[in-house]
């Protein structure tokens, strides 16, 4: 009974929708029409989608995803709507950006339908006037910016169009989740100033990376000349105070040595027989000068009394024993702890 009353809805329902010729219906309705489901009384809906029915040709209800019943003859299943995400294939098209530039470009549309009863009547096809709302959009957002902002802001280019769509797509119960463009096309000449402007922008780099590689090397050998004129500085600094510290030393060295002989020649004068020991000595240091003179010069100059030699010898003597009296006797005073007596000069 049950597959009889299945077989003669299916017969009615095939029957009532020959009535209406093709050709009276537009081509959205002819897609629609050709993919609905027959009305059979008993219908197992999908998941993930949504079947749009009317009761006497006004919208009665929205059959969920599993068993549902339907009357047939009243009951007739006008849109059948998919909940799953839809991707469209944006045709290419021409645009021109805001430096009037025209060029060539595509893109995918992600979307989803969130309402099937606004789907269903609040647009014709809904694909379509999305596909249309996609490219006018394109355009208008394309226009807004010049050729090198359309390659460097294309995340923003691509939010603004899901914004703009979606602003307009509400009242359809379409959602927009997305846009991507695939590709931009420019005219060739342009295409050929762009790489042209390319190559001097790499050219301008590389120079004026060379040329900050040319001041950084300059900077170092100036640093280098700087620092090492410093240390060169330092070093003849640091020698000529070692060599006057030498030069000091030695000289107090040679003070030294010079007044330990003078204490010792004197001790030596003082002991017994000592006058006669130096005079012996300057005799020879005497003798020794005049051997000398000839050597040095051809001009000689001697004393009247040359040959008197033992004359020559008290008078050195006397000499000596006068410069070196007040010495020894500073010397005696100074070995008791006597405070020495301060001559007085005059002019």
């Amino acid at each position: 009974m049950l597959r009889t009353l299945y077989r003669a809805s299916g017969a009615i329902l095939k029957n009532s929708q020959r009535t209406v010729p093709r050709w009276w219906m537009s081509p959205a309705q002819q897609r629609w029409a050709s993919r609905l489901p027959v009305n059979t009384f008993i219908l197992f809906v999908p998941q993930q989608e949504a079947w749009v029915i009317e009761r006497m040709g006004r919208f009665h209800r929205i059959l969920e995803p599993g068993l549902n019943f339907l009357i047939p003859i009243l009951d007739r299943i006008r849109y059948v709507q998919s909940l799953k995400e839809i991707v469209i294939d944006i045709p290419e098209q021409s645009s021109i950006s805001l430096d009037n530039v025209t060029l060539q470009i595509d893109g995918v549309l992600f979307l989803k339908i969130f309402d099937p009863f606004k789907a269903s009547y609040g647009v014709e096809d809904p694909e379509y006037a999305v596909t249309q709302l996609a490219q006018t959009t394109m355009r208008s957002e394309l226009g807004k910016l010049t050729l090198d902002k359309v390659f460097r802001e294309r995340e923003s280019l691509n939010s603004n169009i899901v914004h703009s769509i979606n602003q307009a797509s509400d009242e359809w119960g379409i959602r927009c989740l997305r846009y991507e463009i695939k590709d931009i096309q420019v005219p060739p000449r342009v295409k050929e100033s762009m790489q042209m402007q390319v190559e001097a922008e790499r050219r301008k780099r590389a120079t004026v990376l060379e040329s900050e590689g040319t001041r950084e090397a300059a900077i170092n050998v100036a640093e280098g000349r700087k620092q090492s004129q410093i240390l060169a500085s330092e070093g003849e600094k640091a020698e000529q105070i070692n060599r006057a510290a030498g030069e000091a030393q030695a000289v107090l060295a040679t003070a030294e040595a010079k007044s330990k002989a003078i204490r010792l020649l004197s001790e030596a004068l003082a002991e017994q027989n000592g006058n006669a020991a130096a005079s012996l000595s300057v005799a020879e240091q005497y003798v020794s000068a005049f051997s000398n003179l000839a050597k040095e010069s051809n001009t000689v100059l001697l004393p009247s009394n040359t040959g008197d030699i033992s004359r020559m010898v008290t008078q050195a003597m006397t000499i000596y024993s006068t410069l070196s009296e007040p010495r020894l006797k500073h010397e005696s005073i100074k070995a008791e702890g006597e405070e020495p007596p301060v001559q007085s000069t005059s002019a």
